[in-house]
């Protein structure tokens, strides 16, 4: 089956990303009835309703000596916009994750494309393993954006080209780039997610460097902001012990 195209779609350009939290099952309190049934069995149920305030040092505990299997109990489901080079490297992580992203097998993309705004560096000066990101200068910033935003029309208009001409979706969407906006559900829990930000995210408290994609750590810095209002206690012991995932 083939594509008409719909008419009169013009192609924008975004620098941000979007996060979303769109349902969830988790909370301090998580945390601690499952730590606790390997001391009091199905007493561990009245963690459910007791304060985990009370319990803020077993939280840290868990976290310092890295029992993690408690904070698996869990659950925060996300709707992400952001370019298609992002989740790309998003799904890299695979365990506890689970994804479900638009395909353009079965509906027809939006020309909607990613141009860097003027706070992303440009230049990238160093070896690999031993290298900085810069500014770069105007002239870069003015060719980075002018032939971006060239290439990304010039794409879409073959796109719509071949649907017009009755190639399927599927075989039509080869020639749009990476720098495409997609959505997707992305589903995790409390430890997957501090195994993500420990390596997508770059924070003045971690223990271990990180070095992230910019626009791959936009992404994880809104995840965590949620994160944070969810689990306030685990989200403390997780930046207090360097923000390495138990």
């Amino acid at each position: 089956m083939s594509d008409t195209p719909a008419p009169d779609l013009k192609p924008s350009f975004r620098s941000d990303v979007t996060v979303e939290l769109v349902k969830h099952s988790a909370s301090d309190t998580d945390v601690l009835w499952a730590a606790r049934v390997s001391t009091a069995g199905e007493q561990s149920l009245d963690e459910l309703s007791k304060d985990p305030e009370r319990s803020r040092g077993l939280i840290n505990y868990l976290m310092r000596d890295r029992h993690g299997s408690p904070f698996e109990h869990n659950s925060m489901t996300f709707f992400i916009s952001a370019p298609i080079f992002v989740f790309r490297e998003f799904m890299r992580h695979r365990v506890g994750w689970s994804y479900n992203e638009e395909s353009g097998r079965y509906r027809e993309l939006q020309p909607v494309f990613y141009v860097p705004d003027a706070d992303r560096k440009l230049v990238q000066q160093g070896r690999p393993g031993k290298y900085e990101f810069v500014d770069g200068t105007e002239e870069q910033r003015e060719l980075t954006g002018r032939a971006m935003e060239s290439s990304y029309v010039q794409a879409y208009e073959a796109y719509q080209e071949m649907l017009a001409g009755g190639v399927a979706r599927e075989v039509a969407r080869a020639v749009l780039p990476v720098g495409l906006y997609s959505s997707m559900y992305a589903t995790c829990n409390a430890r997957s997610l501090m195994h993500f930000l420990g390596l997508r995210t770059q924070h003045e408290l971690a223990t271990v460097p990180s070095f992230p994609q910019r626009e791959i750590e936009m992404v994880g810095q809104q995840m965590e902001a949620h994160w944070a209002e969810l689990m306030p206690l685990t989200y403390t012991a997780f930046n207090k012990n360097g923000r390495v995932a138990p």
